[in-house]
């Protein structure tokens, strides 16, 4: 797993090895969901069609901007955890509880199939909050809590483009 490191390069920070090691876990996890997102959220952007392209190509931009900049978050906090972050698309593949891009032309799908996977993430992120502050990683938690609020909004506007 991409958190073998941690136990060689365990650096003090006043957080236990077990709790560490489950904080990385919750990381590697939320930053395999947030690269599998992004990168379907710019196949969408890349591909939809329809009544309300324009906005939606533009709201689908700002999305996966956003979600690119917090896997390097993401990222980076498993580092200073003495971590290695998860890399490759087969780790993502193997972390990852959103699935991969589905191919669709119909712009409905794709926004109803966003919204179900930023709740995905929104239900997975939730539980690992307590996980980092039972380890007293209030960064993490913080980390956790704006990702949690980024899928809620961007679940929400995605939503609104379907009433």
């Amino acid at each position: 797993m991409a958190t073998s490191k941690a136990q060689t390069q365990t650096p003090d920070l006043g957080i236990t090895d077990t709790d560490l090691k489950s904080v990385n876990q919750a990381l590697a996890t939320v930053l395999s969901d947030t690269f599998t997102l992004f990168v379907k959220t710019q196949g969408y952007h890349w591909n939809v069609v329809g009544p309300h392209f324009r906005s939606l190509h533009l709201m689908l931009e700002e999305q996966y901007i956003e979600l690119h900049d917090a896997a390097d978050l993401l990222a980076e906090r498993m580092r200073a955890l003495g971590a290695t972050a998860p890399g490759s698309f087969a780790e993502f593949t193997e972390l990852a509880t959103v699935k991969d891009h589905q191919p669709t032309d119909n712009a409905d799908t794709m926004v109803k199939n966003l919204v179900k996977d930023n709740e995905t993430v929104i239900k997975i992120i939730r539980p690992l909050v307590d996980v980092a502050e039972d380890a007293k990683d209030t960064a993490t938690a913080d980390l956790l809590n704006a990702r949690l609020a980024a899928h809620e909004k961007a679940a929400w506007m995605l939503r609104s483009m379907l009433a």
